[in-house]
């Protein structure tokens, strides 16, 4: 294993950037990204007043919806279109708060790819790491580009549409909302309120978008970074026991310890993974298979033109889900195979 050193600091700090760039873009705007030793005291409160802001905000959109399904005698047709954007914000605000519960995780697998990084000295190691950070760029722009533009483009679609009322002798133009409210609570009957429970619910959407799509794109980028921590392991053996071969080289074992080290410490990054994830892909999972149930609903019982948008947006968000999740088994088979092949080079050189 050669240790020519070609990689200057400057370009490790810029393929961390890199690697992590769009993470940071989703997760900042809603105070999710794990703060550092460099963060300052104002962005620390900064973080604090976001997170406050975001969770209320998912929180007091989604309950005035909430009482919709429990409270109004509505038809079982309306209830369950109103069902699925609670069932999004409801899990959107668990997720979010996963995500600040195992800041200091999240924070930790950052720390594991700077410092990955950092001990980069070969070319042939970078070109490994850059190859498997491309994927994880690649599926977390996926993921943002789908999920932000097929469920706004329902919100904006369904806001353009206007309904009349008439109360008493003035006629009102007003919205219609992405998602019905209790009107007892709420009396989105007039104008000014009309249109700021619209903001409000264009808004949670957002950060629920966001809150998803952090978690996509941080599974994503972790696990394709774990891969090529794997990759690079697998080359490090490959090379050493080719140059034992070869050249019949002394210290082997200085390598060796090296190389284990550098696997054991992988080992750990996948478990920083799995602690993170676990629990927010199961709730994930569930979400999704009661959205695909819903639009399985309205497909066989309701034929309209303003229900196949539903139906159309939301299959998006569930396709999009289905693709990372197969993106995610992908990258977890390429991590067990990486492991299995690095356990058969350990057991032939012991």
């Amino acid at each position: 294993m050669t240790t020519e050193v070609v990689i200057t600091e400057g370009d490790s700090k810029r393929n961390s950037d890199y690697s992590l760039q769009l993470n940071r873009w989703f997760l900042k705007p809603i105070g999710a990204w794990p703060s550092s030793p460099s963060t300052t005291r104002l962005e620390k409160i900064v973080s604090l007043i976001l997170n406050v802001v975001c969770f209320s905000t998912l929180i007091l959109t989604a309950i005035p919806s909430l009482l919709v399904i429990i409270l109004e005698d509505e038809t079982f047709n309306f209830k369950l279109k109103t069902f699925g954007f609670v069932n999004h914000w409801f899990v959107s605000s668990f997720n979010y708060a996963v995500l600040l519960m195992h800041n200091k995780d999240i924070r930790k697998c950052v720390s594991y790819i700077e410092a990955d990084w950092r001990t980069v000295t070969r070319e042939e190691d970078q070109h490994v790491m850059l190859k498997n950070a491309r994927i994880g760029r690649y599926i977390a722009a996926f993921t943002a580009i789908f999920v932000q533009s097929s469920v706004l483009c329902f919100c904006f679609v369904t806001a353009l549409n206007t309904v009349e009322i008439r109360i008493a002798n003035e006629t009102r133009v007003l919205h219609v909302l992405p998602c019905a409210v209790y009107k007892k609570l709420v009396n989105v009957d007039e104008i000014p309120t009309n249109e700021f429970m619209l903001f409000l619910q264009i808004w949670s959407t957002v950060i629920a978008n966001f809150s998803t799509i952090g978690i996509f794109s941080l599974a994503a980028v972790l696990t394709a970074h774990a891969c090529g921590q794997l990759n690079v392991i697998t080359l490090w053996i490959a090379e050493f026991v080719n140059e034992t071969r070869v050249e019949k080289k002394t210290g082997g074992f200085i390598q060796i310890g090296v190389i284990v080290e550098r696997h054991l410490r992988t080992l750990n990054f996948i478990s920083y993974i799995e602690d993170v994830m676990n629990k927010i892909c199961l709730l994930e999972m569930l979400r999704c298979t009661m959205d695909i149930c819903v639009i399985g609903y309205y497909i066989l019982s309701v034929h309209d033109y303003y229900t196949f948008i539903v139906c159309l947006l939301f299959s998006a968000v569930d396709i999009t889900f289905i693709f990372c999740i197969i993106v995610l088994f992908f990258l977890r088979f390429r991590l067990r195979n990486g492991q299995s092949m690095i356990f058969e080079i350990w057991h032939r050189i012991l």
